[in-house]
């Protein structure tokens, strides 16, 4: 694996031939996807901006152009009008002010009916490399790129440490206020979210105070990627806690979890009505957002990074790594979050196939479980060996999700086997497959897995035990994959 220097790492982009090449060379690879959204060249991470706006949603993610590297980090900017086909527009942040002279960090969008804005951190660092992390905003313009405002909304605040990042921006009606969510650490290395407000969106912003909830003043020691938001009379509040393991989940130090409860912003507490739970149960979901003005009060539109920060991916010795997941609609049943995908992608299929055994490289599953235990194994050699390896244990309704038996292994470290527990008999697994993913829903949507698989030249097949039932459909493309820079 290439060690970068960090003059490689944080070299900025001059011009679109400087990556030409790499481009061209991404394109060779087998692990391109085919409906999800992934970087043009180098490195995708969080996905950004993520809003529906007059009509059209927009989403950005991170993105290094460089390599398959955290370095210096850019917007690149994605379109859609059904959130399943989506357009390369280019570059929509980059790092070229004193704000963010190392990179335009993680941050939301909001539409205000008239304008979309945008809200990033910018990441400075002086000549020691010290950071200095500053709340930015910028303005979709008439071209369709974001135009930066010429100062920061407001800068870091010094009781707490460098890590303060993320803004989540939301507009509360009752209160006719906006309010920003940051993902932060204290000084003693606890995780929190820090809120601001203000009557405008881009002016008077103060600070309101630290974000509490009970029972989890030292859960994590940095909370990444804060997001709040109302489905059917409950509040959510989804993050990402960094630096702490947790139970089931081998040797992560980073997780996706949400709690269901209460936000009272006159206390600015927010109440948990149970413990928290994971968004995912895969080896690779991380920083998920929701969109903004999605026009539904009962639902939620959600994406995140099919990834995780510290990992490696076979495809980084491509010069490339990462992508977004399927958008998801969440909804409220019993507690919990449902998480479907949604309805627009069964646009995608094609005639449905004979399930024989051989297994595309990007379709669609549709899997009907029988009573009791049983195997279901994708991406086997054709003798129906090794593979991802799914085992139903009903008398404790749990999926083990096993990927030691791929032939490219990678984060054996961090461990290779996850389970997903469910608290009703499985009955149906639908499984979306892409040319580097597989993304599980359980039971509609009341558990998911998400994971990355790099499969070989022979490792399309699969095997089920007798009673599992089987439909397959391909995908076509609904991803442009065009040099736009």
């Amino acid at each position: 694996m290439k060690e970068w220097t960090r003059e490689e790492r944080y070299r900025v982009l001059q011009s679109p031939d400087e990556i030409r090449d790499l481009y061209d060379r991404v394109q060779t690879s087998p692990w391109r996807q085919r409906y999800h959204v992934q970087p043009v060249t180098g490195l995708s991470s969080d996905p950004n901006g993520f809003a529906l706006h007059k009509g059209v949603w927009h989403l950005c993610y991170q993105w290094c152009p460089w390599g398959a590297v955290h370095g210096l980090k850019y917007w690149y900017h994605v379109t859609s009008e059904d959130l399943v086909h989506w357009r390369n527009a280019g570059i929509g942040l980059k790092p070229d002010c004193f704000y963010d002279n190392r990179g335009t960090h993680s941050g939301s969008a909001i539409s205000d009916g008239s304008d979309l804005i945008f809200y990033y951190t910018g990441n400075h660092r002086d000549e020691d490399w010290t950071r200095t992390p500053y709340t930015c905003a910028a303005i979709l313009g008439a071209d369709g790129r974001p135009r930066k405002l010429e100062k920061p909304l407001f800068g870091p605040r010094d009781d707490y440490s460098e890590h303060q990042r993320d803004p989540k921006v939301v507009y509360n009606a009752e209160k006719k206020r906006y309010y920003i969510f940051i993902g932060a650490q204290t000084l003693d290395k606890r995780g929190g979210v820090l809120v601001y407000e203000s009557e405008q969106p881009l002016s008077g912003w103060r600070f309101a105070g630290q974000l509490k909830v009970p029972g989890y003043e030292a859960f994590g020691g940095m909370w990444e990627c804060p997001y709040i938001v109302n489905i059917s009379g409950k509040d959510v509040l989804i993050f990402s806690p960094q630096y702490t393991k947790l139970p089931g989940r081998g040797e992560s130090t980073n997780h996706n979890v949400y709690l269901i409860g209460r936000m009272d912003y006159d206390t600015l507490t927010f109440t948990p009505d149970g413990p928290y739970r994971h968004l995912d149960f895969g080896f690779d979901f991380y920083a998920a957002q929701g969109a903004a003005n999605v026009g539904a009060a009962d639902k939620a539109i959600l994406i995140a990074w099919i990834g995780l920060p510290d990992n490696h991916y076979p495809s980084e010795e491509e010069d490339w790594e990462g992508s977004m997941s399927l958008p998801r609609e969440l909804r409220i049943r019993g507690g919990k979050l449902l998480q479907t995908p949604i309805p627009a992608l069964r646009g995608l299929r094609g005639p449905e196939l004979e399930p024989d055994g051989t297994l595309p490289p990007a379709c669609e599953l549709e899997i009907t479980a029988p009573a009791g235990d049983f195997d279901l194994n994708l991406f086997t050699r054709e003798d129906g060996t090794g593979g991802l390896r799914l085992r139903y244990d009903s008398a404790n309704r749990v999926c083990r999700i096993d990927r030691s038996g791929m032939d490219l292994r990678f984060n054996t470290q961090v461990g290779e086997a996850l389970d997903m527990p469910l608290d009703a008999p499985l009955r149906k697994l639908q499984i979306y497959i892409d040319h580097n993913s597989a993304e599980l829903f359980a039971n509609d949507g009341a558990a998911t897995f998400t994971t990355h698989v790099y499969p070989t030249g022979r490792e399309f097949h699969y095997t089920a035990t007798e009673g599992v039932g089987v439909r397959l459909w391909p995908m076509s493309r609904s991803v442009t994959d065009e040099f736009v820079i």
